[in-house]
């Protein structure tokens, strides 16, 4: 059993970054089907990565560029995956008058011009508010912390949460595609409670390494956010589809930096 979980992690890494992985673990659909349950473990090494580069290459730059090049670590880390996902969407429901337009565009493998200004935009305000926590004097965020770990918390739980967000989508929405031919196909079987459980798990308790008031406010921001996008999924579409999994993670990313930056500023 323990071994089974194992692969299921690894398949969800391997699924959701570039990351090496076992020789031995598998390609099977039922290791894809199960592999959501780690999506924000998955988050947790990302962020790790990203926070590990931020912070390393804070002694010997500026803050923001010492952030850039953590963005830049995760954004190699997952080969983009997440943001391809958000501009794809953006383009198939800015484009997209009928669902069979949207999915059609969002499968289109060129950005379009509603694309490349969303991922342009959510890119910089990201940007813009990890400079911020990454900048926050001592006792305001993490009193008696220093920056440093504050936002490495941060960071992480910020990764961890917006990937459980993408999880709630395959919990409670269909699954859009009718073919066979998506990549995230395998991922479109309903989760069960326990596997959805311990997903919550890995996704909400690097929150606890940040003070309750911050991580509420962010958390109800989150929700709100996601929310607003699975109304709006089955409003346009009838559901999800992996491109929206990967939208609803880049804007609850962005949603829970700004809830925090709400309270700390």
């Amino acid at each position: 059993m323990i071994r089974r979980e194992i692969g299921y992690f690894f398949a969800a890494l391997r699924f959701f970054t570039r990351l090496p992985v076992p020789a031995w673990v598998g390609h099977s659909s039922e290791q894809l089907n199960h592999a959501a349950r780690y999506f924000p473990l998955v988050g947790i090494i990302v962020g790790a990565i990203g926070a590990a580069v931020t912070l390393a290459a804070m002694k010997l730059w500026p803050a923001p560029l010492a952030v850039l090049l953590g963005m830049a670590a995760t954004l190699l880390a997952t080969g983009a995956f997440h943001e391809d996902g958000l501009a794809d969407s953006i383009d198939g429901f800015g484009g997209g008058w009928t669902r069979e337009q949207v999915l059609a565009i969002m499968k289109d493998s060129r950005i379009g011009s509603y694309g490349a200004i969303g991922i342009g935009l959510t890119l910089l305000a990201k940007f813009e508010a990890l400079v911020v926590l990454a900048t926050v004097p001592q006792g305001d965020f993490l009193r008696g912390v220093s920056p440093a770990p504050s936002f490495l918390a941060a960071l992480i739980a910020g990764h961890t949460v917006s990937r459980f967000t993408s999880t709630m989508l395959i919990f409670t929405l269909d699954y859009a595609r009718d073919d066979d031919s998506s990549k995230s196909k395998p991922l479109a079987t309903r989760m069960g409670r326990g596997e959805l459980a311990l997903a919550a798990l890995f996704g909400l308790a690097p929150c606890l390494l940040l003070p309750p008031t911050q991580v509420v406010v962010a958390l109800l921001l989150v929700t709100a956010v996601t929310l607003l996008a699975a109304r709006y999924f089955v409003k346009r579409i009838g559901g999800y589809t992996g491109d929206c999994l990967g939208a609803t993670q880049q804007l609850a990313e962005l949603a829970f930096y700004l809830g925090l930056i709400c309270v700390c500023s």
